[in-house]
C-alpha cells in the first residue's frame, strides 16, 4: 500500500511539472516527459538529463521546425536587439513571426546610430496559433512583442540598463497616471498586478522621453505597423496623442507604462 501511495505521489509531481513547464515555456513538459523516460532508460538522473535535453531543444531543434511553422527565434546576443534577461529566450518566449523579426532587427540597426539598443521581454510561443503565453491575453499569433521603455541614470544620462529584473512593474511617471487609479476603483485588480513581477528592482531610473519617442516613433513609421499600447498619461507626456495607432488596452489589461506592446497586421 505505501509503495502504490508513493508512485501515486510521484505520478502527480510529474503532471504538475508537466503542467507548470507547458504553461511558462510551451515546450518544456514535453521535454520533461521525455527526460522522465530517457532517464529511466539510461539510469541517469533526470536532474542531469532534462537541463541537457532541454539545452538541446531550445537551441537545435526547436528553432528549424518552428520556422517551417513560420516563427522564429529573436536573437539572444545582439548589439541592437536583445532580450532582458536569459529567462525570455530560455522559456520559448522569443518567436515571433518572420515579418516581425525583420521590423525589429531593421528598427534596431536604424535607432543604433542614436545609442538606442531595443530590448525585448515576451514575444510568442514557437507554435500554434491560439496558444496562450500567461500571463497575457494575445500574445498567440506571432505578431505581438513587449519591448522595454529607455531610462535615464541619475546622472540624466541615457542608459540600457531597466529598472526592474524581469522588466515590467516599475512604471514610468505614475504622479501623472489618472488611469491606474480609476482602473482599481472600477475594481480592474490585475491593472497593475505586474508591480508583484518584478523579481526586484535594480536601479534609480527615470524614463527617457527622447530616446523612448524615437523607438515608438521608428515603430510607427513601419507600413505593417497595426496598434502600439501604451497608457494615455504616456502618450500626452511623449507629445504622441496625435497617434492613432497607439492605444489604450482599458482596464481590463495590465497596465503599460512599464512597457511598450508592440503589433504588426
Amino acid at each position: 500500500m505505501r509503495s502504490l501511495f508513493m508512485s501515486l505521489l510521484k505520478l502527480i509531481g510529474h503532471i504538475a511539472i508537466i503542467v507548470v513547464l507547458t504553461a511558462i515555456t510551451q515546450i518544456g513538459g514535453l521535454i520533461w516527459l521525455l527526460a522522465v523516460i530517457i532517464s529511466y532508460k539510461i539510469k541517469k538522473g533526470k536532474r542531469i538529463v532534462f537541463p541537457l535535453l532541454y539545452l538541446l531543444f531550445n537551441l537545435v531543434i526547436i528553432p528549424p521546425i518552428a520556422a517551417h511553422f513560420g516563427r522564429e527565434k529573436l536573437p539572444w546576443f545582439d548589439n541592437n536587439l536583445k532580450p532582458r534577461n536569459w529567462f525570455y529566450p530560455l522559456a520559448f518566449r522569443n518567436y515571433v513571426n518572420s515579418e516581425l523579426k525583420d521590423v525589429l532587427e531593421s528598427s534596431a540597426h536604424d535607432l543604433s546610430s542614436s545609442g538606442i539598443t531595443i530590448t525585448y521581454l515576451d514575444g510568442n510561443f514557437p507554435f500554434i496559433d491560439g496558444f496562450p503565453l500567461l500571463p497575457h491575453l494575445s500574445h498567440n499569433d506571432g505578431k505581438k512583442i513587449d519591448l522595454s521603455l529607455m531610462y535615464l541614470n541619475h546622472n540624466g544620462i541615457s542608459t540600457s540598463k531597466k529598472p526592474s529584473i524581469s522588466g515590467y512593474g516599475v512604471y514610468a511617471n505614475t504622479d501623472k497616471n489618472y488611469t491606474s487609479k480609476s482602473c482599481l476603483e472600477k475594481g480592474y485588480w490585475q491593472y497593475d498586478f505586474t508591480k508583484y513581477l518584478t523579481l526586484g528592482t535594480i536601479h534609480d531610473l527615470k524614463l527617457d522621453k527622447a530616446k523612448t519617442t524615437l523607438i515608438i516613433k521608428q515603430l510607427l513609421s513601419i507600413p505593417s505597423t497595426h496598434k502600439i499600447f501604451i497608457e494615455p498619461h504616456l502618450k500626452q507626456s511623449l507629445d504622441l496623442s496625435h497617434q492613432s495607432k497607439i492605444r489604450f488596452t482599458g482596464c481590463q489589461a495590465v497596465r503599460h507604462d512599464d512597457h511598450i506592446h508592440y503589433q504588426i497586421k
